[in-house]
């Protein structure tokens, strides 16, 4: 899983990536450089903690998440066309973490000379539509192309236009890609253009001391935070963190609540493993069927798939064991098509 932190110029984009990540990345303007960051933080979850309390294994793992702090993508880039290595990067990315300034700060001047938070969200959405118009743009220039010179696949040809087609009338509208959607087949296509908006996108608000979050309509999840104070409390200790917080009255960081969403953003979902030696949080999609939890656990697992074995978190964690579940009926066996549940306990049986 992996989310890039993309923003303005002084928005704050490295302030929270140090806060997600309890980094100290130089939170300097990069004035318009290519800069790219990445770190891998643990994904906030209580009920690994409760399973761990309950096996005590020799390991306790967490799901993960990979932050990447990306600086270069600025007002107007696309119009000049984004650099290959800023959109290898953004393409690589499953979603995005839209950073919005809305602090003033007299020593963080805004580049434009005034804080805006409307219109710095509608110009890095607008960023993003360009450059996959064009991008749509020269895909049906090369179909036409193609069904001038003759000789390819008509069909093929014919099914990339009309979908290439429906893109481009889509962004022409000023709308983003990912409010469409698109069949299996379709999806396959598009799956190597890496156009940016059909990538789910997470606004956070930036809040200086005191503020309170804009009132701006966007189409997509919102979170505000202040990312200052949240880097400061990410790189206290966990003792100074709790003194601090109960100090401002602070129940829990707004990052642990932003991780959690950045989870959601993509689909994804927790089941776990446990055991004496490993408990451990895997990550799968909404939907996913248990052969192909079984894969994310390992591809011997999915390819040599018999059944799987499974319990509710909530079941497991109110009887107190695997024994009292097995004795209550609450563990069950479930072949390849059960729709694996967030929070499940699984145990594959496979042979390989």
């Amino acid at each position: 899983m992996k989310l890039g932190i993309i923003g303005l110029p002084q928005s704050g984009k490295t302030t929270l990536f140090n806060a997600l990540t309890r980094n100290n990345t130089p939170t300097t303007a990069s004035a318009g450089r290519i800069e790219i960051h990445q770190a891998v933080v643990d994904v906030p979850d209580p009920r690994v903690d409760k399973l761990s309390g309950m096996f005590k294994p020799k390991k306790t793992i967490y799901a993960k998440v990979t932050y990447a702090d990306i600086a270069g993508l600025e007002a107007g880039a696309a119009k000049t066309g984004i650099s290959g290595q800023l959109l290898n990067t953004l393409a690589q990315m499953e979603g995005f973490i839209h950073v919005v300034r809305c602090f003033a700060d007299e020593n963080v001047p805004h580049p434009s000379g005034s804080v805006d938070p409307a219109r710095d969200a509608a110009s890095m959405e607008g960023e993003l539509l360009l450059n996959d118009l064009i991008a749509v743009e020269r895909k049906l220039e090369k179909l036409v192309d193609e069904r001038k010179k003759g000789g390819t696949d008509k069909a093929l040809n014919a099914r990339q236009s009309e979908l290439f087609e429906r893109l481009h009338k889509q962004l022409s509208d000023n709308l983003p890609l990912r409010g469409m959607e698109f069949n299996a087949e379709e999806q396959k296509e598009l799956a190597s253009y890496g156009l940016l908006t059909r990538k789910p996108i997470l606004t956070a608000f930036n809040l200086g001391e005191g503020q309170s979050a804009p009132q701006i309509e966007v189409s997509h999840p919102t979170v505000a935070l202040q990312g200052k104070l949240e880097m400061e409390i990410a790189q206290l200790s966990p003792e100074d963190a709790a003194v601090f917080m109960q100090e401002y009255g602070i129940e829990e960081p707004s990052l642990n609540r932003m991780i959690r969403l950045s989870y959601d953003l993509l689909n994804q979902q927790s089941f776990f493993t446990v055991g004496e030696d490993e408990v451990r949080a895997w990550t799968v999609r909404r939907g996913a069927g248990a052969q192909e939890a079984a894969g994310a656990i390992h591809t011997d697992l999915q390819k040599g798939f018999i059944r799987a074995e499974v319990v509710a978190y909530d079941d497991l964690a109110s009887l107190g064991s695997m024994n009292e579940a097995k004795a209550k009926g609450k563990l069950r066996l479930e072949g390849k098509e059960y729709i694996v549940k967030d929070g499940d306990i699984v145990h594959i049986r496979f042979n390989v």
